[in-house]
């Protein structure tokens, strides 16, 4: 896994024409969050919230909205210390600001020490539906409600521990897909349950959500930890495949028992599952 400078990446950054300001980053690519948010943003931020709770109080698992409710999310743009001191007590986890995208190396050592990147930007108005870049609204209403979820954060953290030794063997896109299909697109159905979601890349989708949860075209498959990492995803549409897991102690316990080596030194080079057929 190569490493790249915090001027580096920031140079690179500004050439892609990312909105993040990179130059301000400390070593490990976090920021101060600066909260200086407008009225706008404010507002923004509580016609996301709105939009999105109709919907995540029927489809989302009751650990996400245990969490939204247990750390104070909706109201107005969160003050990310506080979030961190209301985690801390919860799960062990803190927040810490990014300017957007960082590098693999600094998000898997953010994640094995328990800390987890906030993009300090918001989407505007005319971004309501969809962004290209993940922001504040993605990292934030998305992914740090479950962390609050004990299994989930044990999970997140033996991913960051993890996932630099799965590259190095060749796993990169291997790794990837996991995540993907778990902690951006996952769903869940417990014994007796309904089927919910929990993944962040649902929870902040006011037209994906209710795709993945409800639709009858929708492609739920049963979780595998192989097969996962095996298959291909969507970056900018609909997922083909949803995994649904029984529990957060099967994703845990599976990632914590499998053998990465053996996986990887099978599958490195195998052409990806199409999704739609897995």
């Amino acid at each position: 896994m190569t490493t790249m400078s915090v001027a580096e990446y920031a140079r690179e950054c500004a050439a892609q024409g990312l909105r993040g300001d990179y130059s301000v980053c400390r070593a490990d690519f976090t920021v101060a969050q600066g909260y200086d948010y407008s009225a706008e943003e404010q507002a923004v931020w509580r016609t996301l919230c709105d939009r999105q709770t109709e919907l995540t109080r029927k489809l989302a698992h009751h650990s996400y909205l245990d969490g939204v409710e247990k750390l104070g999310l909706l109201d107005r743009i969160p003050d990310f210390e506080d979030v961190s001191a209301k985690l801390r007590k919860l799960t062990a986890w803190e927040i810490v600001a990014v300017p957007g995208l960082i590098p693999a190396a600094p998000f898997f050592d953010h994640l094995a020490n328990r800390r987890f990147p906030v993009t300090n930007w918001l989407r505007t108005r005319q971004e309501l539906d969809y962004i290209v870049e993940p922001d504040m609204f993605h990292d934030f209403f998305g992914h740090v409600p479950v962390l609050s979820q004990p299994v989930f954060a044990d999970f997140m953290q033996m991913y960051g521990k993890k996932a630099g030794d799965i590259i190095a063997l060749g796993g990169d896109e291997m790794i990837t897909r996991l995540y993907w299909y778990t902690a951006e697109y996952g769903l869940i159905q417990e014994a007796g349950q309904p089927l919910k979601a929990f993944g962040a890349g649902l929870m902040s989708s006011f037209t994906e959500l209710q795709f993945a949860v409800d639709s009858k075209d929708a492609h739920h498959v049963p979780f595998d930890l192989e097969t996962v990492m095996r298959t291909g995803y969507e970056i900018d549409k609909f997922q083909r495949a949803y995994f649904v897991l029984p529990s957060f102690d099967v994703l845990r316990d599976a990632f914590q028992t499998a053998d990465f080596g053996k996986i990887v030194a099978r599958r490195k080079g195998e052409a990806a599952l199409d999704p739609a057929t897995v």
